[in-house]
């Protein structure tokens, strides 16, 4: 069973709101004391809260429901009732919540420690003191604290990453990935071998570092649903830089760029406004005399390097091209 999780749908129950007290100050002395009801406490909120430390959604695969606590009735005195305990959600960067039905967006989460409140709890009523005036100085009524918020929420990842890599499946996309930075995906020769995403930080001079995320492989009619490629192109679009990797055992470069490049325009049109480069994987098996002749045909407005992550040829000049569009408008 995988352990990259990137879908959970979970039913959450904010807190009802406490009762106010309908109450009247009563003393061995005192046999008529005015009002003294205290106002009840709020309810519990769901708060999602961004944690750094988790990449996956994995530890909420078995959460059903979330509930949070109720607040507490308002008691005599004045004495307002205890709020009820928030209940926390923690998920990694990248994660969306929104209503399961109506699919209205609850928060999205970015950063570490930020704290969304998706579903408040009701308020606390008023105790019969608060509502003592002049002119009615013995109030025998208070206030319902408010009912709960209660609906069925999904929540999504969208990893974070500065480059994503897009291809099709044995495009070596994962080989890269292992050469670049520590990241040690699942590597085999033959299609669809990565089957969840992988994340790797790949170093840069001075201490510098970027984010490359290895997306499985998509394949021709993927935005339809076909192969894996539906469930894993969401990731792509928080990716600053998309780099297209296509193997230079391919028929026609050009083509399978191409074929690449309408799938993410039938997913999502707003993905061809990201900068766009275009590696030539596996080019130890070209001679200058074949590299030249694709160099002929690829699209011209797009930065492109021949590299092969075996040898390690081109490694360097493309971490210079993706660093150089991550830092340049």
């Amino acid at each position: 069973m995988s352990n990259f999780v990137d879908y959970v749908k979970i039913f959450c129950r904010s807190g009802k709101g406490g009762n106010g007290s309908l109450h009247f100050h009563r003393a061995k002395y005192v046999p008529k004391g005015g009002p003294d009801g205290g106002d009840g406490g709020r309810g519990g909120n769901i708060v999602l809260r961004g944690n750094a430390q988790l990449w996956t959604l994995l530890h909420l695969r078995y959460t059903k429901h979330v509930l949070a606590d109720d607040g507490q009735n308002g008691g005599q005195n004045q004495c307002t009732g205890a709020q009820g305990g928030d209940k926390y959600i923690d998920v990694p960067l990248g994660a969306i919540a929104y209503d399961a039905e109506s699919h209205e967006p609850l928060g999205e989460i970015t950063e570490d420690g930020q704290e969304i409140v998706i579903m408040r709890g009701g308020r606390g009523g008023k105790g019969n003191a608060f509502f003592k005036t002049a002119t009615m100085q013995t109030p025998k009524f208070a206030q319902s604290g408010e009912p709960a918020e209660e609906r069925w929420i999904i929540i999504e990842l969208k990893l974070l990453a500065d480059v994503g890599l897009v291809g099709f499946p044995n495009a070596g996309k994962s080989t890269l990935l292992s050469v670049v930075s520590a990241a040690k995906p699942e590597i085999a020769d033959y299609p669809f071998t990565t089957l969840t995403p992988n994340l790797g930080i790949v170093p840069y001079f001075d201490y510098k570092s970027f984010i490359m995320a290895d997306i499985p492989g998509i394949i021709e009619g993927a935005s339809e649903g076909k192969g894996l490629g539906l469930r894993f192109l969401k990731h792509i679009e928080r990716n600053s830089i998309l780099l297209f990797l296509v193997s230079s055992e391919s028929d026609d470069v050009k083509r399978d760029y191409d074929i690449l490049l309408n799938e993410l325009k039938r997913y999502n049109p707003e993905l061809l406004d990201k900068k766009r480069i275009l590696a030539i994987s596996k080019c130890d098996l070209l001679d200058e005399d074949k590299k030249k002749d694709i160099r002929r045909h690829l699209p011209k407005k797009i930065p492109h390097v021949f590299i092969s992550s075996a040898a390690g040829e081109g490694i360097r000049e493309l971490k210079d091209i993706i660093w150089f569009n991550l830092n340049n408008e």
